[in-house]
């Protein structure tokens, strides 16, 4: 009996204890919608492990924490946005969950301050791309993504030759020049990308896209005189995870992509990504027979995350991308006259060769181009990050190689006749970085972010670049009317082979605090310190052609190509900062007036300087850095629940400011690079979002941009007044004064809106949904000294979807690029040599296909 009974006691005291133990770790609660409904089989997950509940009818759940503190839920379901919440305590009670639909407004979270934080609370004009709108829009790399940023403006003859600028600055317009910084930084997880090449290939798993505008010098590791994009890739997940995404369109497109996520133990989890495009050619080459202008894309990225505790995180994330295409081939878009004789002027010239244009209407995409078009790329990296809370505050390291390798082909003289025969600057570069920063709060009324930053740089030939006549180089060389020109075999298969090195080192020191004077007042000052070495060693030799000693003729030909070498050693030094001043007028009206100080490097010419009578001009050489005032105000605005507006005006100047100007010299057909004494970039920017009702949803910005050359007195002379001579005298140059900047339209908008249904397809809910969304720009200067000629022609293109989209399980839309089949040109570029003809970048005819997503 006594026995029985003291079983009896100790078996209740083990229920009682387990059940105490059971209850103290158990979280019970209701998952609704905004309209107060209960959602029945929303998935809850228990982030960092596999644990996971499923709702009833009712809307209710329980899960057990297992004893983890703090502990975060997932919360999951159909045609609504997903939400994490964070819990550092056991809920008493039963909680509460509430989510948002996937047309309502959220509040949109950045990490650019290196910290997380609202968009709307942040003293800084941003605009944030979240990976699936980029997705969805068709925007998978940034020439894209321009389109729904129209602060944002990308040229591209070639993935070398891509210029990045954000309110017109930023980088050299044309051709590069690699002597000098990009002004616009380029993040991905916290490495910058050097080369700006990385802008033309195709995001691979990318969460979020975060445009700063403006200087950012004292948040990022590298300075960024213009402003900066912060890509975020999706994260390593504990919990598993896959998504498969596969396109069809015209003109033979295809697109895959696919995402598998997941833990590989207790601690460790990973994450593989890879994206693949095709499509064929654009453009027609008559003389082949083949398309050109085609997509060949590939990329894939690793990523492993090991936490051995709640406050460590370490990220090691590798990648691989490369492109293959037959392209970025260009097509005549006009002939200007020329100053020169008659017998120079284009037109005049490829008649007395008997040879004629395929098409006098670029919009015919028919080219006839003799040398194949080809711009071969590999680039990739290993990056390693590790975050570690401390304090109150993030220490985070993040340490990263990357290396790009360049294999292009390039017709630079844009016919079928054998001018510049061979254009191929093959290039080999890899960087090395690392970033130490800690952003924090630091007293009550102080936050802050301090971090240190060294990059090293290694650009080489590989192992020449190569320019190389035909027989047709006589007649465009041409400068009077000597018979020794026609030499045979003079200029046939003369050219140069350009050996070069550039090494960079660059390192600095950088922090920004944000002092809250009062609840509504905050004052945020930054400071940085940077240093800046270049080392250059160029060789250029010529080869080849008619092998003579007879002086007239060795005279020809140095007049189309020289030999030239120099050495330059350069290094400099500098500080900058900026100062923010921030009023919060209400919870609905956020404020903020900066100034801030920038610098861009000192520069290098690195495809050849000018020469006179006396050989190559060395002083050319060295490019004096950019020195840049900023001035901004704006507002951020939430005047209702479901609305933001944003309005910020600004004023650029900038002392010595870089621009890439073309000479008549064929030796420098790529241009080279000198300093404006003064410009000016000023505007005002206006974006917003509106979500009408669950359903309906609308978006807008609309950028005016105003640049100038305040000062440039020795610009070169614009196409349609080479030749120019005044007295007998030749001259070469000009003021611009007060004329406008390239690439940069006054005005530029975007406009787009979304009509959704929730509803349910082959058994997944989600929703129903057309989208129409349009980007229009006005008209814009191509070339560094204004020219009348070389003027882009504003142009408004429409895109549309329609389809089924979902958060889990199958998405299928179909979708249309251009819808109006619109013809225009992303950029004019005169040939070398200014004989007068000029070629055009052209955007895309219209496409369409449909797009298949499924998501576990």
């Amino acid at each position: 009996m006594k026995k029985n009974t003291l079983k009896t006691v100790i078996t209740s005291l083990a229920i009682l204890l387990f059940s105490s133990s059971y209850g103290q770790s158990l979280v019970e609660g209701i998952i609704k919608n905004k309209e107060n409904q209960p959602l029945e089989l929303a998935n809850i997950v228990l982030k960092g492990t596999k644990h996971n509940v499923v709702t009833d009818a009712d809307g209710k759940f329980s899960i057990d924490t297992r004893d983890k503190l703090p502990f975060v839920l997932i919360v999951q379901y159909v045609g609504y946005q997903t939400a994490e919440i964070k819990y550092t305590e056991l809920p008493k009670n039963s909680i509460e969950i509430q989510l948002k639909s996937e047309n309502q407004l959220s509040d949109v979270v950045i990490t650019s301050r290196r910290r997380i934080e609202k968009a709307q609370n942040v003293p800084i004009a941003i605009s944030v791309i979240g990976g699936r709108q980029a997705e969805i829009a068709g925007a998978f790399n940034v020439n894209r993504l321009k389109e729904l940023v129209p602060s944002v403006q990308l040229y591209s003859s070639n993935p070398r030759n891509t210029t990045i600028n954000i309110r017109g600055l930023g980088s050299t317009f044309g051709l590069t020049n690699d002597g000098i910084d990009p002004g616009v930084g380029f993040y991905v997880d916290g490495v910058y990308y050097a080369r700006p090449a990385a802008t033309t290939l195709d995001f691979v798993d990318v969460d979020q896209i975060e445009v700063l505008r403006g200087p950012q010098g004292t948040l990022f590791g590298k300075n960024t005189t213009a402003g900066a994009f912060n890509v975020t890739s999706r994260k390593p997940s504990f919990t598993s995870g896959a998504n498969f995404e596969l396109s069809y369109g015209n003109y033979g497109f295809l697109q895959a992509k696919s995402s598998v996520t997941g833990a590989l133990s207790k601690k460790i989890a990973g994450r593989l990504s890879f994206s693949g495009t095709q499509r064929n050619g654009l453009i027609q080459n008559i003389a082949t027979g083949r398309p050109v202008n085609d997509l060949n894309n590939q990329g894939v990225r690793g990523q492993l995350l090991y936490k051995p505790t709640e406050d460590v995180d370490i990220t090691l994330a590798a990648d691989l991308s490369k492109q293959r295409p037959d392209g970025y081939a260009q097509v005549i878009a006009g002939v200007a006259p020329t100053n020169r004789a008659d017998y120079r002027q284009f037109n005049n010239i490829i008649a007395s060769l008997g040879y004629s244009l395929p098409s006098t209407n670029a919009f015919d995409r028919k080219i006839d181009h003799d040398t194949p078009w080809r711009s071969g790329q590999d680039l990739g990296g290993v990056s390693l990050n590790i975050d570690t809370k401390i304090g109150n505050g993030k220490l985070t390291s993040t340490s990263a190689w990357r290396f790009w390798n360049w294999d292009p082909s390039n017709d630079r003289d844009f016919t079928g006749l054998a001018v510049l025969k061979l254009s191929q600057a093959t290039s080999k570069h890899q960087q090395w970085s690392q970033e130490v920063r800690y952003a924090g709060t630091f007293t009550s009324k102080i936050t802050g972010v301090f971090g240190l930053f060294g990059i090293g740089q290694d650009l080489k030939t590989d192992p020449y670049h190569i320019e190389e006549s035909g027989d047709a180089q006589w007649r465009f060389s041409q400068d009077s009317t000597s018979p020794l020109w026609q030499t045979p075999g003079l200029f046939d298969g003369y050219g140069i082979k350009t050996k070069s090195t550039l090494n960079t080192v660059s390192g600095a020191a950088f922090g920004q605090l944000d002092w809250q004077i009062t609840d509504k007042l905050h004052i945020l000052p930054g400071l940085r310190y940077n240093y800046d070495k270049k080392k250059v060693d160029y060789n250029r030799t010529t080869y080849g052609g008619l092998q003579t000693n007879d002086p007239a003729l060795i005279a020809l030909k140095n007049k189309v190509y020289t030999s030239q070498a120099f050495k330059v050693d350069v290094d400099d030094t500098n500080f900058s900062g900026n100062l923010t001043l921030s009023y919060k007028a209400s919870e609905q009206v956020n404020t903020f007036a900066t100034f801030a100080s920038s610098y861009k490097p000192v520069g290098i010419n690195l495809g050849g300087i000018p020469t006179d009578a006396n050989g190559p001009i060395i002083e050319l050489a060295k490019i004096k850095p950019e020195e840049v005032n900023h001035y901004e105000i704006g507002v951020k605005t939430t005047p209702f629940n479901s609305t933001t507006v944003n309005f910020t005006i600004y004023n650029t100047d900038i002392k010595n400011y870089q621009t890439l100007v073309q000479s008549e010299d064929p030796t420098l057909n790529r241009g080279y690079l000198a300093n404006a004494e003064k410009v000016r970039v000023r505007g005002a920017e206006l974006d917003s979002r509106i979500t009408v009702n669950k359903n309906l949803s609308f978006n807008t910005a609309v950028s005016y941009t105003d640049g100038k050359y305040i000062s440039f007195t020795n610009a070169p002379l614009p196409l349609e007044e080479t030749g120019l001579k005044v007295g007998g005298k030749s001259i070469y140059s000009k003021d611009v004064s007060g004329g406008v900047l390239p690439g940069i339209s006054k005005w530029a908008g975007t406009l787009g809106g979304d009509l959704s249904k929730e509803g349910q397809f082959f058994g997944n809910r989600g929703r129903f949904f057309v989208a129409i969304d349009s980007y229009s720009r006005s008209s814009f200067s191509s070339s560094a000294s204004p020219s009348k000629y070389l003027v882009v022609d504003g142009y408004s293109i429409i895109n549309g979807r329609i389809g089924f989209r979902a958060s889990e399980g199958l998405s299928v839309y179909i979708w249309g690029r251009n819808l109006f089949d619109k013809n225009y040109f992303e950029q004019l570029l005169p040939a070398a040599g200014n004989a007068g003809q000029y070629a055009g970048v052209l955007g895309d005819q219209r496409t369409y296909g449909i797009t298949f997503k499924y998501t576990l």
